[in-house]
């Protein structure tokens, strides 16, 4: 394989259709979605892999794809917080992923990758990857990321800063519910959690299915939280939270609308952030997508997830694509993420 500058390099590209071969794959920023484990539930609820590899002697790094919409896109599913590369943060894994962008042009004329953090880099590193290798790259922002730096502080003290409004109503409506945290996988509370979203404000779940096979993998590692709260025995609300390398992910709520009266997911929320903060010492609590208004409530930073679309240009099947961008860049008020 030829590297940038023309030499002849030893690193081997190489396409697959198991999620087996990510098995060593690195990252400096490892999160639930970036398991081998996580990948592989996706291919058993029906997705197709496409894993783009580069091998250099002992060192790896690889790309979790997918063929769909004419393009390839990530590996992924609406319960992703994020997607980024498997590399090494460093000059060498730079080298890989740039050598991925170079062989991918056998694959396609375009990719589109998101949704994508860069407060570890990943966005940066995939942009000037598929530049050096001579697609043509677009980035914009496609989504925002609630979070909550704990920074060292107890429960008690970080509760002092939220608005005065949640805290009065956890003072006056706490006493109403009890709240169960388990930190393993319990099949009834789970079904307690199903009864409860579907009876919910939220939309029908995408794949039940396959957030409670995340769910029972979770707990067979010791990461999960589920909380519960009830009222006279009933459960009312329901949190599915994780917990891993100092950062806790909030991946579902609810509660029943019919109890709304109770605020019992005020009162569930406060008690997992006290777990979480006091027990668990997490550094960080991840609010997943979305910018929905009551998530600044409990959070106090707003990370950007971008969308990073690349074209090669010498494809003409590209310039169409090309040309719809080129005219959105010169619409007015189109800014650029």
């Amino acid at each position: 394989m030829k590297s940038p500058k023309g030499t002849e390099s030893v690193i081997a590209a190489s396409y697959h259709d198991t999620v087996n071969v990510l098995q060593g794959t690195q990252t400096n920023h490892s999160g639930p979605f970036d398991r081998p484990e996580w990948f592989d539930l996706l291919v058993h609820a029906g997705q197709r892999p496409l894993i783009a590899l580069v091998t250099n002697g002992d060192e790896k790094a690889a790309l979790a794809l997918t063929r769909a919409n004419g393009r390839i896109e990530p590996l992924r599913n609406w319960y992703s917080f994020t997607w980024r590369p498997l590399a090494p943060d460093s000059n060498r894994g730079q080298e890989l992923l740039t050598a991925i962008a170079f062989d991918l042009k056998r694959q396609t004329h375009r990719l589109t990758l998101w949704p994508i953090p860069d407060e570890d880099g990943s966005a940066t590193r995939l942009e000037q990857a598929f530049q050096a290798a001579g697609w043509s790259v677009t980035r914009t922002q496609c989504d925002y990321n609630h979070v909550l730096e704990v920074g060292g502080r107890t429960f008690a003290e970080y509760w002092t800063t939220r608005p005065g409004k949640m805290r009065t109503t956890l003072k006056r409506k706490a006493k109403k519910v009890s709240v169960e945290i388990l930190d393993h996988f319990d099949p009834a509370a789970w079904a307690e959690y199903e009864r409860i979203y579907a009876d919910s404000w939220k939309p029908s779940e995408g794949d039940p299915d396959l957030l409670r096979r995340f769910a029972e993998q979770e707990g067979r590692a010791g990461r999960i939280r589920l909380g519960i709260a009830r009222h006279e025995g009933l459960a009312v609300a329901a949190q599915f939270w994780t917990v891993e390398n100092g950062v806790a992910y909030i991946h579902k709520l609810a509660h029943l609308e019919s109890m709304k009266a109770l605020s019992a997911g005020t009162t569930l929320s406060a008690a997992l952030f006290e777990q979480t903060i006091d027990r668990d010492n997490v550094d960080w609590i991840d609010f997943g997508t979305g910018n929905d208004p009551y998530k600044a409530d409990w959070m106090e930073a707003v990370r950007p997830r971008f969308m990073i679309d690349c074209l090669d240009l010498k494809q003409p099947s590209a310039w169409p694509v090309w040309a719809k961008q080129y005219i959105r860049k010169l619409a007015p008020g189109s800014t650029r993420g």
